[in-house]
């Protein structure tokens, strides 16, 4: 039986997270023995981790990452992390480095800057594996680069590394002792074989995995938009943090208005912008119109009723939300952007537009004034196949 490893770095509800659930489910228990880690050992998505799969960890909160309390529990396990093996302290001149690089260009991430104590905080793993992947960046990709023991090992990239999210100066040499490394779109790929070009031949796309029926069939389940003002719907999915762009979503709807469109926009998620983006609701005088109802454990009885879906970010890997949509048959708009290039086809299963307000605004208007428009692009959403055969390349990496 092989063994196959795969590292995360929390389990809260988040695209990757969501289909590694699904790649899991991959893995026939009789050929593969596959093992878990979540190195900040928090996270309310491990509960749906197929009873096949071995958790490793020893200790485990279930709490939710985004919420007040699963915050205040998720810095002291990063504590605990940090002070494990003084990693904190044997890595305090690189965070001091990148600090000092983060402050020249303008934003200190801290999340970035202690994924490197996290992974040095984390006790070596004592087995041997056929394949060790880390399914998310940073902290999870040092960990299996320098302290898992594997035949082979896999990286997969789920962001555009030429925002930021990652850089040399915090991945140092990771990459090079990766035999492949995975990205979810070719938006995806370009971007890391920008950034590392000496590594392009190591890198190939393997797309998210959604579960299109289970989807279809939890779509039809109670739930969804409350009674409220507005004749159509609009929804978006998604955590509140800067790389969605919601301000410019909440001076859309704002110009919405003022045009007279009868609407009402609700954005399913949590996040550390939820306080700026009320503020930013209020003073446009859109509390009525403008929902930040949280995380919803079923979205998809949104979608359903949804008449048209929005997902306009700065950038995207690949959008599990936007996938969900095309799904249930959602005519979608989305930014012109990184990794949203990759799943929608302009005017033919969607609509892709420029991040700016005035865009955003007359693609909405357009489409919620064009109900066949909508219903088109809705039905060829809908025989979009979602269910990424490509898996299969990392299966080949296991068989090698």
């Amino acid at each position: 039986m092989k063994k196959v490893l795969f590292v995360m770095n929390t389990m809260g509800r988040g695209g990757a997270e969501v289909a590694l659930i699904q790649l899991f489910r991959q893995f026939d228990p009789a050929q593969y023995q596959v093992d878990f880690l979540v190195l900040l050992d928090q996270g309310e998505l491990m509960d749906r981790v197929p009873g096949s799969v071995r958790r490793l960890n020893r200790r485990y909160d279930s709490s939710e990452i985004q919420s007040s309390a699963g915050k205040r529990r998720l810095v002291r396990h990063l504590a605990g992390k940090l002070l494990s093996r003084g990693a904190v302290f044997r890595d305090l001149p690189y965070i001091l480095r990148n600090y000092r690089i983060m402050k020249q260009g303008g934003e200190v991430r801290w999340d970035k800057l202690l994924w490197r104590p996290v992974a040095d905080g984390a006790a070596p793993l004592p087995e041997t594996y056929d394949l060790a992947v880390a399914y998310l960046e940073g902290a999870a990709t040092y960990f299996v680069a320098e302290k898992v023991q594997a035949r082979r090992k896999a990286a997969f990239i789920h962001v555009d590394c030429l925002q930021g999210v990652i850089n040399r100066e915090l991945d140092g040499n990771c990459y090079q002792v990766f035999d492949k490394v995975f990205c979810v779109s070719e938006d995806v790929r370009a971007s890391f074989i920008a950034a590392y070009p000496e590594h392009a031949a190591k890198s190939d796309v393997v797309r998210n995995i959604i579960d299109q029926e289970g989807i279809r069939r939890r779509s039809r389940e109670p739930g969804g938009f409350p009674e409220g003002p507005g004749q159509y719907k609009l929804l978006t999915v998604g955590r509140l943090v800067p790389q969605k762009a919601y301000e410019l979503s909440i001076e859309a709807m704002a110009e919405l208005r003022r045009r007279g469109v009868d609407a009402r926009w609700v954005v399913l998620g949590e996040g550390q912008e939820r306080k700026r983006l009320e503020k930013l609701i209020a003073q446009a005088g859109l509390e009525d119109r403008f929902l930040l109802p949280g995380v919803a454990d079923n979205p998809y009885p949104y979608y359903a009723q949804a008449d048209l879906y929005v997902h306009c970010s700065r950038f995207e890997g690949q959008s599990i939300a936007v996938r969900e949509a095309m799904t249930l048959g959602c005519a979608v708009v989305v930014s012109d952007s990184s990794g949203n290039r990759d799943q929608v086809d302009h005017q033919a299963d969607g609509w892709r537009v420029p991040l700016e307000v005035p865009a955003m605004a007359d693609a909405i208007q357009r489409l919620l004034a064009d109900e066949p428009l909508r219903r088109r692009l809705g039905e060829a959403a809908a025989r979009k196949d979602q269910t990424a055969r490509d898996t299969e390349k990392l299966f080949a990496l296991l068989e090698e």
